[in-house]
């Protein structure tokens, strides 16, 4: 029988200072029985935290460490990386503001890499002010692929809906040139093996959305669908792959075709983030789908017009702790049944508290 680890270290990054980050963090856990099921770690200072809480109003306890051996299991644990003061602008664009979500975000990622916290969970973060010399990375997804193993792909997830994408933060005029059958080989067969290791679906069922409106019309509208992306999804297919398609990705959701398969394949950014946010906003998760270790976040940003009002919703970002959770058991579960694969296997992994 596999046994729940009872002490889960959730790492959280502390995100945009000035934006709703630090609501959203606390108001995860003003309800006592989210510790029950892991133990938060936030990489920040306990100053600007404290700060929040008055501001908004919130009783959520903290606890402030300056060690990681100094972790409490069950407490909401503020692990202090800086010791100065930081100005709060709340809804303002602050250089200044960007590298501390910046050196948070490294840090909390250096300590995933050496397995002092099991999962991360990443407040949104501003890519303008965040984004220098130092940081020259378009977000979270680019950086944690260059330092964990494997090959990243964001992975967009609300209950049984998941968007996957084939290119991510690429300029539109690039996405064509991008496409190639490698690219998409390498993503069908990453978010195929998370499906199965990662959701414990056994034979997922993968749709790929064409490129060119209309998925090109027989090659009359483009010719991608013809040349690069149909005969791949074959190759694919003939490897034993469920995945189908290309499919015109204008009414591919409105029709909800999307309910027959586990997981869609989008071509770029917004033709899988545009319909997935009017279907989920608020309740989706971002996952970095294909790497070692596993990253959530929540599907919003850093909601500027609204921070420091106590008016941010937190549930997007409860859900990216839950699925991260539930992630790192099945992960957990589905190793020890191949290690012991005669042996029969019991499972109850729900995270969700009523």
């Amino acid at each position: 029988m596999t046994q729940k680890k009872e002490n889960i270290k959730v790492g959280i990054s502390i995100g945009d200072l000035n934006g709703i980050g630090c609501e959203v963090i606390l108001k995860s856990f003003e309800d006592n029985r989210m510790l029950e099921i892991c133990t938060p770690i936030i990489f920040a200072n306990s100053k600007p935290l404290s700060y929040v809480k008055k501001t908004i109003n919130n009783n959520t306890a903290i606890q402030g460490i300056d060690d990681l051996t100094q972790v409490i299991p069950h407490k909401l644990n503020v692990y202090n990386l800086w010791k100065e003061n930081v100005n709060i602008s709340f809804g303002q664009n602050d250089p200044v503001v960007g590298k501390y979500a910046i050196k948070s975000f490294t840090e909390a990622t250096k300590a995933l890499k050496e397995g002092e916290i099991d999962i991360l969970v990443t407040a949104p973060i501003n890519k303008y002010n965040s984004n220098d010399e130092e940081f020259s990375y378009p977000g979270h997804t680019d950086y944690l692929n260059s330092e964990l193993e494997g090959d990243a792909l964001m992975l967009l997830v609300a209950e049984d809906l998941r968007v996957g994408l084939l290119t991510d933060h690429i300029p539109l005029k690039d996405v064509s040139a991008a496409i190639t059958p490698e690219l998409i080989e390498k993503k069908v067969k990453t978010i195929n093996h998370s499906l199965i290791n990662d959701f414990n679906i056994f034979k997922p069922r993968i749709a790929v959305l064409g490129l060119n409106p209309h998925a090109s019309d027989n090659g009359i509208i483009g010719t991608e669908e013809q040349e690069t992306i149909i005969p791949t999804i074959k190759k694919l297919s003939d490897e034993g792959i469920l995945v189908s398609g290309p499919f015109p990705a204008d009414g591919f959701f409105g029709s909800e075709t999307h309910k027959k398969f586990d997981a869609v394949l989008a071509c770029y950014h917004d033709q899988g983030l545009a319909a997935f946010k009017a279907l989920s906003f608020g309740k989706g998760v971002n996952y970095t789908a294909g790497l070692n270790k596993i990253r959530t976040s929540p599907d919003h940003g850093t909601a500027y017009e609204i921070a420091g009002k106590g008016l941010a919703d937190a549930t997007s970002f409860r859900e990216a702790i839950y699925l991260a959770i539930d992630i790192y058991n099945n992960r957990a579960y589905n190793a020890e049944a191949s290690a012991n694969p005669l042996e029969p296997q019991e499972k109850d992994f729900g995270t969700k508290k009523n």
